[in-house]
């Protein structure tokens, strides 16, 4: 059975302990004294095994009921999030937990494994339960899956994927009746044996869409794909990933190795064990063009080395400088095009490679208006942001076009200007291409030196209307120190036109994802997809076990029109009051769980309520 890895073998250990499995489809009961007169209602599928998978809704009446200013329809604000619990501590700190295992344990984590959930945030100003979880959408029976993304974005009619990057399962969930969540259909690891660690998402036109697998083939050795590609690879959690498309109910439709038939260049793409053709292929972000027939995407790094335990990362080269560019006229066979390895820049005088611009290529991001045929990638430990302007190019040319540490100021004041391992996450333009919008997590202290005083992180908002509007003639290299600390000389270079910090005056710990709320009241009172954004939600946690944990918490932030960006006051937590919604609490609308982990989030809306 090839589904013994030692990462499979740790899943199936916590899952052991499942919750009880449901009885009828549909149900009501109660739950923790903090929510009470709490609706459970549970929608079932069978997996591909044979077995009952389930989403169960633990809906708060009275929030569901709360209106908002001039009865306005509810906006919501969809947050994929994972129970916090004893896997999620690091070798070194287990080995300073007090008292006894259990008792030490159980003072540090909640040692018992939970359900995974998508909270249903009221995301609607005015309303009297704005901030509140109205309800916690649990998944079961696989619990400790460690939730990751979903799409960047969402429009009517979409199918929500979730992935679960430990279990190498994606979730398909129907929104069309928010508050309350549907299941349509769950992938498990045996439907995707030709990769595992899934990432990211990309919804088509067609409903359709496009994942990201990070790690390589579930089982070490030869694997070949049903068009035909052989790989050998080191296995689940390891190289190369693939890309895989689902229908709208996650039934897997292909999948396609992202590895070079020649390797890639041996020198920059470590893999541990070692392969005999080298490979950089661990792709991470993603996002297609459809009118260009075209997809990108970003190869981050061989994901068991970020979830295993990396107390100390064995080689730099194990994150990767690399994008590739795919046609998907064929969207059944996505054929790779061209690999990219991003450039160095100027701070030579960081001797860790590990920190050089190009390393760590954590997203992509397309642009949107058919005159325009660019994209930009950005990199974590990195800290950099690369654009090319024509995604389908033989050999798309990519350029450094800003360095964090030039916005690293605007956040907050009391930063330097050292872009180096700023945890960039999330990076995404707007609908209308005028900005790029940036979270960073911020340099957490002592990461350059003994010395180092890190730096806050935050969100920032880049103007690229000069740099787009230049077509294949742009002039923008930022290629001296001075431009990755101030910004770019050319006139065409991105400028800063909004910054705002994420827990100011504290290292390191900003946010590590985000999503642009993309819709608007009409005059009729039903919702319209907008091209000009007035917010965004951010999200502070990356993966705990890469000792990256953030503080748990969501936050709100008002976009204004020339890109000015603060963060949203009333968006406050239900119990403490405090700004923004904190996913470290005792009780939850499905029980007194304790933390959760808040990976990723949308904003949607009831399809009664949408355009």
């Amino acid at each position: 059975m090839p589904l013994k890895s030692p990462l499979w073998r740790k899943t199936m250990m916590l899952a052991a302990v499942v919750v009880v499995a449901v009885g009828a489809v549909a149900s009501t009961g109660s739950t923790a004294p903090a929510y009470a007169d709490v609706e459970v209602v549970t929608d079932a599928r069978k997996g591909a095994d044979g077995k009952e998978y389930w989403v169960k809704n633990h809906l708060v009446p009275d929030l569901v009921r709360a209106g908002g200013t001039g009865g306005q329809r509810k906006k919501w604000l969809l947050v994929w999030a994972g129970d916090e619990n004893i896997a999620d501590t690091v070798v070194k700190d287990v080995k300073n937990l007090p008292g006894t295992l259990g008792g030490g344990l159980n003072k540090v984590k909640n040692a018992l494994p939970g359900p995974d959930f998508l909270a249903v945030i009221d995301a609607t100003p005015g309303s009297r339960s704005y901030g509140k979880v109205v309800n916690t959408a649990t998944v079961g029976p696989l619990v400790e899956n460690e939730p990751h993304h979903m799409q960047y974005v969402w429009h009517k009619g979409d199918t929500i994927y979730a992935g679960a990057l430990f279990l190498a399962a994606t979730y398909a969930f129907d929104v069309s009746a928010l508050p309350e969540l549907k299941l349509k259909g769950v992938s498990l690891p045996t439907q995707t044996l030709g990769g595992s660690v899934p990432d990211a998402y990309w919804v088509l036109k067609d409903g359709t869409a496009y994942g990201t697998y990070m790690g390589g083939p579930v089982a070490p050795g030869p694997y070949t794909y049903a068009n035909g590609q052989t790989v050998t690879s080191n296995g689940f959690a390891g190289s190369p990933g693939a890309v895989v498309r689902f229908d709208e109910n996650a039934r897997v439709l292909s999948q396609t190795s992202a590895a070079t038939p020649q390797g890639d260049n041996a020198k920059l793409c470590e893999n541990l064990p070692t392969l005999g053709k080298p490979t950089c292929a661990n792709p991470h972000g993603i996002q297609a063009r459809e009118d260009l027939d075209t997809l990108v995407t970003s190869d981050y790094a061989e994901p068991r080395n970020i979830i295993l335990d990396p107390v100390k990362q064995p080689s730099p080269y194990l994150r990767r400088p690399t994008v590739r560019t795919w046609d998907i006229s064929d969207r059944n066979n996505p054929k790779l095009r061209a690999v990219s390895y991003l450039p160095d820049g100027p701070r030579a005088d960081f001797a860790d490679p590990l920190y050089a611009e190009s390393r760590a290529v954590m997203e992509t991001t397309v642009t949107n208006l058919p005159h325009h045929k660019g994209a930009f990638a950005q990199t974590m430990q990195g800290g950099a942001v690369f654009y090319t302007p024509d995604i389908t190019a033989k050999e798309p040319r990519w350029t450094q076009v800003l360095d964090d540490g030039a916005a690293s100021k605007a956040i907050y004041p009391g930063n330097d200007s050292i872009g180096a391992s700023s945890n960039g996450g999330w990076i995404q333009t707007s609908p209308d291409d005028r900005f790029l919008y940036r979270a960073i997590t911020g340099r957490q202290k002592g990461t350059l030196g003994p010395d180092d005083p890190g730096a806050t992180g935050g969100v920032y908002v880049l103007d690229i209307r000069k740099l787009l509007a230049a077509g294949t003639d742009f002039r923008c290299n930022i290629d001296t120190r001075q431009e990755s600390e101030n910004g770019g000389a050319e006139s065409d270079c991105p400028t800063v036109a909004g910054a705002a910090p994420i827990n100011p005056g504290t290292p390191g710990a900003g946010p590590h994802w985000g999503a642009y709320d993309n819709f608007v009241p009409d005059a009729d009172g039903l919702y319209r997809e907008t091209d000009r954004p007035t917010r965004l939600a951010v999200s502070n946690y990356f993966v705990a076990r890469s000792g990256l944990d953030g503080d748990h918490t969501v936050n709100m932030l008002d976009l204004g029109e020339d890109g000015s960006v603060r963060v949203d006051q009333n968006f406050r937590d239900e119990f403490t009051g405090q700004v923004g919604i904190n996913f470290n609490r005792k009780s939850w609308p499905h029980g007194d769980f304790g933390n959760a982990k808040p990976h990723s989030e949308l904003f949607v809306i009831a399809d009664k309520d949408v355009k």
